[in-house]
């Protein structure tokens, strides 16, 4: 069967490998049909390998080279023995990360900072950019009938959003700020709306993902490169600040801007993944009593709200989408062109199986 597999940097191949085989009692086989290229991905394949394994992985013994696609949806082609929850011909969105549940993080509920987590695409035998893969029973997630499957590949991300917002407190009413608007930042965008938010703004230095944003509807756009983003956070707040803020860019910048724009006793979450050191301000936390939250993954239970959340129309997470591309371009339209500093593309899905 075809799929998409890391050997290392900046080196993906499209090519023929062997099919999964039958799911073992508590698995699923499946067939992909559309994956997106998120943010690791794109770490991975311009400087990994930094979380797909070169040795055995601890908990499930992947190692590269790797097949890709970790957000995904697709048809259940086939279940375990053992398997009650979904059945033959069921389409299903995959929440990809996989723990062991025995260590002291997954006890305590805490299973998506397990301590020798692995992730489905990432560090598991199979991943969704190919035609077939076997997945544990406890990642599928059904679709209903009122969720599309371009919806379906997208709950995972969504879900990354969602928490990034739901760590900071936030409730209907508050005012948000959300620095960098990728994929992640957009769905932010999208998942802080659905929620209620009184007021959006959305700072992006790209010209095109401005556009993007603005054509949601929802947020007051700014440019950092030419706006004052915290005095234009405090002018459109009466002067007060955002009560939230999610930082997406990864970058020390949007840190920066983001607790600049808080109001005394706001929230900041680090949504986006920063590769390099950032500086802040420490005594301007203590001084103003704010505070920064790390965010990692999401629970793993989240898909469920969020597929009925989509299911709503309230949550149009489809909206980030730039366009569905084939297996055949995933490294000249997909990895290349996201990497590209003045991309045209925010979100970008890989069509596997029609």
């Amino acid at each position: 069967m075809r799929a998409a597999v890391y050997h290392g940097k900046n080196d993906i191949r499209v090519e023929e490998i062997a099919e999964p085989g039958p799911p073992g009692p508590r698995q699923v086989r499946l067939r992909p049909y559309l994956s997106g290229i998120c943010g690791t991905d794109l770490h991975e394949y311009a400087a990994g390998p930094i979380v797909i394994p070169t040795a055995p992985h601890p908990l499930t013994g992947a190692a590269a080279p790797q097949v890709l696609g970790h957000e995904f949806s697709g048809e259940v082609l086939e279940v375990g023995s053992d398997v009650t929850g979904v059945r033959t011909g069921d389409r299903v969105a995959v929440m990809p990360l996989i723990h062991c549940g025995q260590c002291y993080y997954c006890l305590r509920g805490l299973n998506h900072l397990c301590s020798t987590m692995a992730c489905t695409g990432l560090s598991w035998q199979g991943g969704g950019i190919s035609e077939q893969v076997v997945v544990p029973d406890h990642q599928v997630c059904p679709l209903p009938d009122t969720v599309s499957d371009i919806q379906g590949a997208l709950v995972e991300p969504t879900a990354v959003a969602a928490y990034g917002v739901d760590r900071t407190g936030f409730r209907a009413g508050d005012t948000v700020l959300v620095t960098g608007a990728g994929p992640i930042g957009a769905l932010v965008t999208l998942y802080a709306h659905a929620g209620g938010a009184s007021k959006l703004i959305v700072s992006e230095p790209n010209a095109k993902r401005r556009a993007l944003i603005e054509a949601l509807g929802v947020a007051t756009v700014l440019d950092p490169l030419v706006d004052d983003v915290p005095d234009a956070v405090r002018e459109l707040t009466g002067g007060i600040g955002v009560d939230v803020a999610a930082e997406c860019s990864g970058t020390e910048g949007g840190l920066s801007v983001a607790l600049a724009s808080l109001r005394s006793h706001g929230t900041a979450t680090q949504v986006g993944l920063h590769v390099a050191p950032a500086m802040i301000d420490p005594m301007a936390l203590s001084h103003r009593d704010l505070s920064l939250i790390g965010t990692w993954c999401y629970p793993v239970h989240d898909f469920p709200r969020i597929t009925a959340l989509i299911a709503t129309g309230r949550l149009p997470v489809e909206k980030v989408l730039t366009e569905v591309i084939g297996v055949g371009d995933i490294v000249a339209r997909g990895f290349e062109r996201l990497l590209d500093p003045a991309a045209d593309a925010q979100k970008l899905l890989v069509r596997v199986n029609s």
